[in-house]
C-alpha cells in the first residue's frame, strides 16, 4: 500500500469514526500533496510525500512555538495533536547517535577532523543533509554537526 493509499484509507476510517482533529489534518495534507502535484504537474511517490509530511510537521512546530509565546494553550494543544497525526506517515527517524555517527563517517569521508571548528560546518552540513533527508530533523543535524566540530 502507497502512502497516498494510506492516507485516503485513514481519511475514510477518520471520518466514520468521528476523529475530527485526525480528519482534518489528514484532509489539510492530502490537500497539500494535491496542490503539489497540480503545480508541478507530476505524480508523487512516497518519498516526495514524506517530504511534504515533514514540511507540514515543521510549519505546524514554528507556529507552535509562536503560540506557546502567546499563551495560546487550545492552539498548542492543537498543533501538538496534528503534529502527532502527522508524525505517523513519516520514515522512521534517526536517533541522535546515529545521526552524530553519520556526521562522524561523513566528516571522515571529507577530510575533517572532530574539533576543526565552525569554519567547517557549511561543508559538513552540504555533505551530510542529502544523506539524512526525510530521516532526520535539519536542526538535530545541526546540533550534532556543531558537537563534532567543537
Amino acid at each position: 500500500m502507497t502512502l497516498k493509499e494510506r492516507l485516503n484509507a485513514d481519511f475514510k476510517d477518520a471520518m466514520k469514526n468521528k476523529q475530527t482533529v485526525r480528519k482534518e489534518t489528514i484532509n489539510f495534507l492530502r490537500a497539500a500533496i494535491k496542490q503539489y502535484e497540480v503545480d508541478n504537474r507530476e505524480e508523487l511517490d512516497d518519498a516526495g510525500i514524506a517530504a511534504i509530511v515533514s514540511k507540514q510537521i515543521k510549519m505546524r512546530k514554528d507556529a507552535l512555538a509562536d503560540f506557546e509565546k502567546g499563551g495560546r494553550d487550545d492552539l498548542v494543544a492543537a498543533n501538538k495533536a496534528e503534529i502527532e497525526v502527522l508524525s505517523e506517515y513519516m520514515p522512521q527517524q534517526l536517533t541522535a547517535e546515529e545521526i552524530l555517527d553519520l556526521v562522524k563517517a561523513t566528516a571522515a569521508n571529507l577530510g575533517i577532523e572532530a574539533g576543526s571548528g565552525k569554519a567547517a560546518m557549511g561543508k559538513l552540513m552540504g555533505a551530510t543533509m542529502p544523506k539524512v533527508k526525510g530521516v532526520a530533523d535539519g536542526n538535530d543535524v545541526k546540533k550534532a554537526v556543531m558537537a563534532f566540530l567543537g
